[in-house]
């Protein structure tokens, strides 16, 4: 059981928006400075590669190695990803950012879409560290959409996988339909706005890769991020409609089965993750979950004031402590 500080929110960061967006506006220039970059492609299936950034210490096989997956739009260049990178390096630990496919100035290294239910490629990338890298002591953390990615992942492969130690999901949107539905509440229209404008361009990029594929006259019609999934990211992914994908993706139906300690991470107040979301029995149940839910946080914010001996990125400090106590 992990004990955590509590969180105490930062007094300029009041209020769920104000919390979601001010921590990826604060300069961290000194970020990974120093520190060793190695870029690698992971092959995930036979068509599909995925891009990653990878930490590595001198003694790489004797570490343990934390996975980050980023949230819809996001890449490993995103604040969060780079935050606990440099923490987790100079704490011993390996650490991989991976782009989901597409992210990170990918699109050419995939011809499909990426959604909220590819699991399996974080599993192709973990059996490739174990196999490949000898690496026997693994990580995942996932933030909004790679929360869910990386709980469902773990609720799919139970306890066969003895080199996964942990999970921390953040903010995971373990119901993706309740969190499309509240990104188009009037008071989410920024972040409606943001998404669909990012996933309308990306599409136009990856359409210049893969001429005769994709038919991008119809983003013209398209005004919500359902309507886009239900044209294009269902349809791609093998779902009959945006329903289908999101009933189908959602990790609360897997919960159940996790095996290996995992925390989930999430603030009531998130703009877009309702909070009644996480009621259900599994999360609560299962022995293996630990739940953690702060008062205010927004979406993956959690600004802290000052602490002793940490900075105000509270939910990095939490990851790093989590797999520290795993590690001892």
């Amino acid at each position: 059981m992990l004990t955590t500080p509590t969180f105490i929110p930062h007094p300029l960061a009041a209020g769920p928006h104000r919390m979601t967006l001010i921590p990826r506006w604060i300069p961290r220039p000194y970020l990974l400075k120093g520190i060793p970059i190695m870029e690698r492609r992971f092959q995930v299936d036979s068509n599909s590669q995925i891009a990653a950034k990878c930490h590595w210490q001198q003694h790489a096989a004797q570490c343990p190695t934390l996975l980050i997956i980023h949230g819809l739009e996001g890449c490993t260049e995103s604040h969060y990803m780079m935050g606990i990178a440099h923490k987790a390096w100079q704490t011993g630990i390996n650490v991989v950012r991976l782009n989901q496919r597409n992210c990170g100035g990918t699109e050419h290294l995939t011809p499909t879409l990426y959604h909220t239910g590819m699991s399996e490629d974080l599993s192709a990338v973990i059996t490739e560290l174990v196999r490949h890298d000898q690496l026997s002591d693994l990580w995942l953390a996932g933030f909004s959409m790679g929360g869910n990615l990386v709980l469902k992942l773990a609720g799919e492969i139970g306890d066969a996988c003895p080199q996964l130690h942990g999970v921390v999901g953040v903010c995971p949107n373990i119901h993706p339909a309740a969190c499309v539905e509240a990104l188009l509440e009037s008071r989410n229209a920024l972040y409606h706005h943001y998404f669909l404008l990012r996933l309308k361009a990306r599409l136009r990029r990856k359409a210049q890769h893969f001429p005769n594929t994709w038919d991008i006259s119809k983003l013209s019609t398209i005004n919500t991020m359902k309507q886009f999934d239900d044209v294009f990211t269902a349809p791609n992914g093998g779902y009959r409609n945006a329903a289908d994908y999101y009933e189908q993706c959602g990790a609360r139906h897997v919960l159940h089965n996790i095996r290996i300690p995992t925390v989930i991470v999430t603030s009531q107040d998130d703009p877009f993750i309702p909070y009644w979301t996480f009621h259900i029995d599994s999360i609560h149940t299962n022995p293996c979950i630990q739940f953690i839910a702060t008062e205010t946080g927004g979406h993956c914010g959690f600004l802290q004031h000052s602490q002793p001996h940490e900075d105000h990125f509270w939910i990095e400090n939490r990851i790093i402590q989590f797999v520290q106590a795993g590690i001892g």
